[in-house]
This record gives C-alpha cells, sequence and structure tokens, in this order.
C-alpha cells in the first residue's frame, strides 16, 4: 500500500497486511449463474450475458450513456448516469458484456441503471465461486479490494502458515471447521454453500470465527482477573463509620441492597483490589451502598473518590452523600470543570494534602493536577458512560497499593453480556425497589393530543403534584422538526398559565442549572421543562408525571431512565410518551418495549438485541474491542462454550493462550479489562 492507499485502508481497520484476511465480506452475490434476458424478473438481481446492439449518449431529459445489450431471447437496456469517456469507448456495438444488477422496469422494457459489468469473451466460463462484496470506503473498490483480500488470504492459509491455537479435538467437539478452511470458505464460498447462512452469519465457517473471538475475549478477561489477584491492595477493614451511619440512616436496606452490600464490604476487608461492578435499576438504591463503601474506606484511613457522567449527577451525589456522612466527621468536597479556578485549585491543594476524605466529580477528577495519594476506594457511576482511558486514570490515582473500584449502572446487564464483557468482574445485583415505590404507568399518546396531555399536566400540577416536560433538543431543528426545550418552556408558560414552568438544559451554567434544579426539588417549580440533562441521578420523590416530547426520537435504555426520574415517592406515577407518527420500524418496537414493561433487566436484553453490544456499553467512544464477528443473541451457546474453552486452556496450555491473544486482540487487552 502507498500512502494513501495506506491512509485509506486504515480507515478500513487495515494497518497491515496481516489484518486483511480478517476483512470479511458484508455479503455474496452470485455470478456463477446467467439469467437469459426473456427470463429477467422485475425486482430480482441477476446476471446476464449479450451483444451490445446499441450505444449512445442520451442529452435529455438529463445527460446518460443508454446501452442495448441483446442474446438469444431479448434485449436489456443499461443506464449510466454517471459515466467517462473511457466508458463509451469501451461499450462499443459489437462486444459481448457480462452485467449484474436489480433489473427493473423503464420505458422501454426491462433494464438495469448502473449495472457492475466487465467486458467478456463469447464463450468465458463462469466463476464457480460467489463473489464477496466487502465494507470498503471511498477511494478503494471493490475490484481493488477483493484482489488484495485474497492473496492475503492464500498467503495466510497457506501450510503452516496459520498454526492452530485451540486444544486438540475442541474444533471437532463443537462441529467447526479448521480455521484456515473457515477463512478460505468465507472469502470464496463455493456456489453450493447457502446463501442464507452465510449472510445471517450461522454457517459453521462464521461460528468459528466468533468462537474464536469470544474465547479471545474470554482469555483476556480471565487473565485479567488472575492478573488482579496477584497485585496488592490495602485491606480495608474498619466498619466503626459504617455501623454509625447504619443507626443515622432513616430507612432500612432492602435484602438486595444487604445482599450488595455484604459483598462489596468482604471485597473492601481482602487485599486483592476488588473490581466490583454493583447493578440496579433505577431507584434500587445503589448510592447507598455506594456510601457504605467510602465509609468503610474512609475509617480505615484511606481516601475515596467517586465520579460521576454529569455534573447534575455529581451534584447530587455531593449533597447526598455530604448529608449522610458529614455529620459522621467525613470531610467531603467536589470537583468539576465548571468551578472558579480558584475553588478548583484550594480543592486539589485538599485532596494532595491529606485533608480531603472523599472527593466527589466529574471527570475532573483524573485530571494530572489531581493527587489523592490514599486513595483506597475509586467508585465509577453510570461507568458505561465514560470512556476506558478515564476509568483506567481514576483507579491510577494511587500511593503505593493499587485502589479498590466500584463501578456501578443503572443499565442492567442482559447475562449473555456480562459473562462476555464482564467475565473478569465480581458482580453484585440490586433486583428490588425499596418499599413504597409504586410501579410507573406508561402512556402512548400520538402528537395530535397534545393538548390533552397538557390539561394533565395542569391538574397535577393543581393537586399539588410536579412533573418533567422532555424534549430532544435545546435548539430549532428544520430536519428533524423537534419541539425545541425553548419552545416547550415558552409556549407551556401560556398553556399553564398560573402554574410555575422551569427550564433546564445543557447550555445553561452549572450555576443556573443548579438553582433551577433546587427550585423543583424544594418544590417551587410544578413543571420543570428539560432535555436530557435530568437523565440520571435527579431525586424529587413529588415528581409523578413524566411527558416525553417525540419519543421516537430517543434510545430505550434513555428512555428507561428518564422514566425512572418518576415513580420515586409514594404517589401513582404517569409516564407519557407523546409520539409523531408514522414511526419507523425501530422506534415502533422502542415504544411497545416501554409500553409492555418495566423490567429493566427485560428492557436492557431487548436494548441489546436492537442495538449490539457496542452501542449498548458505550463502546464506540471508549475504546472498548468490539465483537465483530459474533453476536451475543445468535451466539449465546458459543459464549458458553469459550468460558469453558478458556478455563481449560489456562489450565492446560499457556502457550497457546498467549498465541491466540497476539491474533485476536494485538495489544488491545488493555482496554477489554477497563
Amino acid at each position: 500500500m502507498n500512502g494513501r492507499s495506506a491512509h485509506r485502508f486504515a480507515r478500513l481497520g487495515i494497518r497491515r497486511d496481516a489484518d486483511l484476511p480478517w476483512h470479511l465480506p458484508l455479503r455474496y452475490e452470485d455470478e456463477t449463474r446467467l439469467t437469459p434476458i426473456g427470463d429477467l424478473r422485475l425486482g430480482g438481481i441477476a446476471q446476464v450475458q449479450g451483444t451490445i446492439v446499441r450505444s449512445e449518449v442520451v442529452p435529455r431529459p438529463r445527460r446518460m450513456l443508454v446501452v442495448q445489450v441483446e442474446d438469444d431471447t431479448g434485449e436489456l437496456s443499461l443506464r449510466f448516469l454517471n459515466f467517462y469517456g473511457s466508458q463509451v469507448a469501451q461499450l462499443a456495438v459489437g462486444r459481448q458484456l457480462r452485467a449484474h444488477g436489480d433489473v427493473r422496469g423503464g420505458l422501454f422494457g426491462a433494464e438495469i441503471v448502473h449495472p457492475r459489468y466487465r467486458m467478456v469473451g463469447r464463450d468465458e466460463p463462469l466463476p464457480t465461486r460467489l463473489t464477496p462484496v466487502y465494507p470498503t470506503v471511498a477511494g478503494i473498490g471493490q475490484a481493488t479490494l477483493r484482489r488484495a483480500v485474497l492473496e492475503a488470504v492464500e498467503a495466510a492459509t497457506a501450510p503452516g502458515a496459520l498454526p492452530e491455537t485451540l486444544l486438540p479435538g475442541t474444533a471437532a467437539r463443537l462441529s467447526l471447521p479448521p480455521l484456515a478452511d473457515a477463512l478460505r470458505l468465507l472469502h470464496q464460498p463455493p456456489a453450493s454453500e447457502p446463501l442464507s447462512a452465510l449472510e445471517d452469519r450461522t454457517h459453521p465457517a462464521w461460528q468459528r470465527l466468533a468462537f474464536e473471538e469470544l474465547l479471545a475475549q474470554q482469555l483476556s478477561l480471565r487473565r485479567a482477573r488472575a492478573a488482579r489477584a496477584v497485585q496488592r491492595a490495602d485491606p480495608l477493614a474498619n466498619t466503626e463509620r459504617v455501623q454509625a451511619l447504619f443507626a443515622a440512616l432513616p430507612f432500612t436496606l432492602t435484602g438486595a441492597q444487604q445482599r450488595a452490600w455484604a459483598e462489596v464490604s468482604a471485597d473492601l476487608a481482602g487485599a486483592v483490589p476488588m473490581n466490583r461492578l454493583l447493578q440496579g435499576d433505577v431507584g434500587s438504591g445503589k448510592t447507598v451502598v455506594a456510601a457504605l463503601a467510602a465509609l468503610q474506606a474512609i475509617g480505615s484511613g484511606r481516601q475515596a473518590a467517586m465520579m460521576a457522567p454529569t455534573e447534575i449527577l455529581a451534584e447530587q451525589h455531593w449533597h447526598k452523600l455530604r448529608a449522610w456522612l458529614e455529620p459522621l466527621g467525613v470531610r467531603i468536597a467536589w470537583l468539576t470543570g465548571s468551578l472558579r479556578e480558584t475553588e478548583k485549585k484550594a480543592v486539589r491543594a485538599r485532596a494532595a494534602a491529606g485533608e480531603l476524605d472523599l472527593l466527589v466529580g466529574t471527570h475532573a477528577l483524573v485530571e494530572e493536577s489531581v493527587s489523592l495519594p490514599r486513595l483506597g476506594l475509586a467508585i465509577v457511576d453510570e461507568q458505561h458512560r465514560f470512556g476506558v482511558a478515564q476509568r483506567l486514570a481514576l483507579r491510577a490515582h494511587r500511593g503505593e497499593s493499587l485502589p479498590h473500584q466500584l463501578m456501578m449502572s443503572a443499565t442492567p446487564i442482559p447475562r449473555t453480556l456480562a459473562m462476555s464483557y464482564y467475565a473478569d468482574l465480581e458482580v453484585s445485583v440490586i433486583d428490588e425497589l425499596p418499599p413504597g415505590r409504586t410501579p410507573v404507568l406508561t402512556k402512548l399518546v400520538t402528537q395530535a393530543r397534545r393538548a390533552e396531555v397538557v390539561e394533565r399536566v395542569r391538574a397535577a400540577a393543581q393537586a399539588g403534584r410536579q412533573a418533567y416536560w422532555v424534549c430532544p433538543l435545546i435548539e430549532e431543528s428544520e430536519a428533524l422538526d423537534l419541539q425545541t426545550a425553548i419552545d416547550a418552556f415558552e409556549g407551556l408558560s401560556v398553556e399553564l398559565e398560573g402554574v410555575r414552568v422551569g427550564l433546564v438544559h445543557g447550555r445553561l451554567t452549572p450555576a443556573e442549572k443548579a438553582a433551577t434544579m433546587a427550585s423543583f426539588t424544594a418544590g417551587d417549580i410544578d413543571v420543570l421543562v428539560t432535555t436530557t440533562v435530568i437523565e440520571v441521578g435527579v431525586d424529587v420523590p413529588n415528581a409523578s408525571l413524566m411527558v416525553i416530547e417525540h419519543a421516537e426520537r430517543f434510545g430505550l435504555a434513555q428512555l428507561h431512565q428518564l422514566r425512572g426520574r418518576v415513580g420515586r415517592g409514594t404517589a401513582e406515577s404517569v409516564c407519557v410518551l407523546l409520539y409523531r407518527p408514522p414511526l419507523s420500524e425501530g422506534a415502533r418496537e422502542r415504544l411497545k418495549v416501554m409500553y409492555e414493561t418495566t423490567d429493566g433487566f427485560e428492557i436492557a436484553r431487548r436494548d441489546l438485541q436492537l442495538r449490539g453490544p457496542g452501542e449498548f456499553l458505550g463502546a464506540r467512544q471508549s475504546g472498548t474491542a468490539l465483537l465483530r464477528f459474533a453476536d451475543l443473541e445468535r451466539d449465546a451457546a458459543l459464549v458458553e462454550a469459550a468460558r469453558e474453552e478458556a478455563t481449560r486452556m489456562l489450565a492446560t496450555d499457556p502457550d497457546r493462550v498467549t498465541a491466540h491473544l497476539e491474533r485476536w486482540l494485538a495489544g488491545r487487552e488493555e482496554f477489554l479489562k477497563a
């Protein structure tokens, strides 16, 4: 590859020749058969061969090249709306060509617009294998890419060039072909192979690659866990302050919270660094478990840090934790990028001097200027919202020993995803809501009935309840025709005369957001018009009604998180999903799921089906090694098999483990295990 083509190939993830065999087809075209022109069916894809009987550039209604081709059974028009002078010369009358494309009806019979074609001899044989179509970028044509890939595949699958890294007998036991055979077949499948199995990736050759990839993931995560087992952390076992908080809390922990806390507490007391994920649905009470963990670390003479993805959530944690912990003598502060520099400098100085026990903040916590010399516990809330480098950096604020780490997520992780992406984590689940929480009733309402919804909001305010009105954008977007938060605020202020309406969105200053949220929490605002800045962390028990405008534009996890802002008190709560028809298939499915269930685990499972693991985990921006070939729903049985194989390989053949990881991860392990 020269410099320019190397840059283009790099955009495909191909940075060296060794990457080419793993660049697999998106789909296949069957060029092994010719269809007589007289037998063509409109709407189908076909390949024809014939003689050019007419070729001319037509000036109207727009300039185009029209080529008429005939065989013994009929005639077919080929139309080129964009063409070069060299094509006009090439497509001359009397020449033979083979053309492939979508057949449709034209003014003068059947035609193919912009066919893929090549000039051929009259008796040139047909291919015997399906033609691969690869993912590509501008500047790399299919022919160029196909030639480069197939040359690399020939070299990579030559005898002895691709040694097996699975244990002997594993592939046969799972009915999987040898790896070299699988690669060759996927790049050049015989015409006899079932096209549907190739394209939906259930073919044994695809399954072999999916298994290899899942196995690499399992091996990497297991090795990370083993490496952590020999690392040292300070045992944090003092629970005096923990008991003091239990005595002061005005509520009793649920059974699920008690189980989760027992697991966290035991980890903290050990000399191996804790690496635990605490997951629970919105409103399940994860924050109090985090507070108890921080107290056990602080009571044992160490510092704790808690990082949240947004300033609103970080400030919410700070207020709640300060109310619980300051009466117990805990020195707590918060740090975000929007604080004045003098304030940040003072907080950083106190942290570095060991004068702070607990530091709460956003990604500002991982800046180089922040030092926590006695850090014993790092807590990351909504961990999937952070990049991997940020999560690693927070844990790097350490002295001589490695801090314990507690990650929290209100997005329940489906079982197959947990087995695949979190194999090196211990997982605690809070699967029980605190007593007094009422299920949220979800209603789907078309935009045409918006006036009825406004009256429902008025009635709620007059009854002393509060409501959220959520909009997806801040400024007008003509392309999407979405109601903005600003317009909604102005409109509702008029429509709800006598009702106190407030506005909060991401472009307000932190002081403005804080003041508005404080007024809403205090009950001085009846209706809060907002964007998704209130998606996580906002806790106002008196808010029992939420309206989400243009709900069809929101993701499933986001809708579930937003709905979780109501139903936090004892009053019956309602979430109204206002949508504008017609709905896309994806939007219809998302709204259907929201209507059918409030179970966060079921919603997470369906969300994984709709979006895939990369989007679900927030991994696109995080650097996590995404699954390229495996699908966690489709290949759930392979996930189980990969876990078992990883156990055997680690126990019996570490050299194969190293070889397998070299082939599949090539230095990306650090991101995978974060």
